[in-house]
């Protein structure tokens, strides 16, 4: 019997993801500088793992809701409210999740019909367009180009709108390119999706990691607040990502649906990881904000050193990646990565892992530290000297 004849289509139609078979070859390798995989160097901060340990001592080992500790959702609620007042019920309208991806897969699942399009602006995270394809829907990619500092606009999207399009899935701050919307085109975007009466899905993991500016919260937007699902976690602020927390925020009926998928699959978060997550939301903003500070100090670092490699490069407004590009070295982002990676021992993702808007780029998370960062940058310049 050959297992790989009975696996279903739409599972063997989706490609392994291109961050984590980097994050495997580099794994294995001594000394290799890793900046691959989008995890923060940082150790989550005591306090929120004493919260953990005083949790296992007093016996907090159960179940939880399937919507998660109503004091968690209360916390999220506030903090919504506080940062972007924009109002949530706790008790109906908040989802806490095993992590944003999660609460991703459940919100496109519990909206997606077979053959049901989503614009999805790319360069964008890899489980966007698997996740859209493992419900049954068509993933519709939309490029962004460096030159617009990978932006997408309103125009873009008119052009691949159909009427068979239901969703716009979104992340701002970005997750491979760190681009960021400003408020008055995410406006425009807003308009756009009431103009053909579609669903946002923002994904704002990164909302705490934005160092120009002010991030725009889409539910807050003008008549968005009952048309978008609003994602966001606690894994990249907080140094959280082994704790998988995540939450999603919308109208009720479509919070129970997501619900209804999760309680017969996850069934519920941790809730070691949800007292953490309580305790990270009630005390953590000063940690949090030391570790943005030294994010953005690693961002300046980046810029600079990869200029100075003569490597163009998009300024990243957010989260914790810069995104070269290295089309001028002749090489595809994938033989560049391989090459790099064999020859330097430094891992970085492949720019198409993203998308093919991705192609001729490559992907660099500086959530490591100085020393990591300029070793690194020391070796992918002696590299590219071959092909200047």
């Amino acid at each position: 019997m050959s297992w790989a004849d009975r696996l279903s289509p739409t599972v063997k139609a989706v490609p392994p993801s291109g961050i984590r078979r980097f994050f495997d070859i580099a794994a294995e390798m001594k000394g290799v500088i890793s900046l691959g995989v989008g995890e923060p160097d940082f150790i989550t901060p005591w306090h929120i793992r004493e919260s953990c340990v005083h949790g296992l001592h007093k016996g907090y080992t159960s179940y939880t809701s399937n919507y998660g500790l109503l004091e968690l959702r209360e916390e999220i609620a506030r903090s919504i409210y506080n940062d972007y007042q924009v109002t949530y019920d706790p008790r109906t309208e908040a989802l806490v999740t095993v992590g944003v991806s999660e609460a991703l897969d459940l919100a496109v699942r519990a909206l997606l019909s077979p053959g049901d399009e989503v614009l999805i602006p790319e360069p964008c995270y890899v489980s966007y367009k698997a996740c859209v394809t493992l419900a049954g829907g068509h993933p519709v990619p939309v490029p962004t180009r460096m030159e617009d500092e990978f932006r997408v606009t309103v125009e873009q999207l008119e052009n691949l709108v159909t009427p068979r399009t239901k969703v716009l899935l979104i992340g701002y701050p970005n997750n491979p390119t760190g681009a960021i919307m400003p408020k008055e085109e995410l406006t425009a975007i807003a308009q756009f999706a009431i103009k053909h009466d579609l669903i946002v899905i923002s994904d704002e993991i990164y909302a705490a990691l934005t160092y120009d500016g002010t991030h725009t919260c889409f539910a807050s937007l003008p008549k968005m607040r009952n048309r978008t699902i609003l994602l966001n976690g606690f894994s990249k602020a907080y140094a959280m990502t082994g704790w998988r927390v995540g939450y999603a925020l919308s109208n009720p009926d479509f919070i129970a649906a997501m619900n209804k998928i999760h309680q017969y699959t996850m069934l519920c978060a941790p809730i070691t990881a949800q007292l953490a997550a309580i305790e990270a939301l009630r005390h953590g903003q000063d940690k949090m904000k030391s570790m943005v500070v030294e994010y953005n100090c690693r961002r300046q670092l980046m810029l600079k050193g990869l200029h100075q490699l003569g490597l163009k490069c998009f300024e990243p407004k957010g989260a914790f990646y810069i995104f070269p590009s290295i089309k001028e070295t002749g090489l595809t982002s994938l033989k560049f990565a391989e090459e790099l990676l064999k020859a330097e021992k430094v891992a970085v993702v492949p720019g198409d892992a993203f998308g093919e808007s991705g192609e001729g780029f490559i992907r660099c998370s500086y959530a490591s530290s100085v020393s990591n960062l300029s070793q690194a940058l020391e070796k992918i310049g002696h590299f590219i000297k071959q092909y200047q």
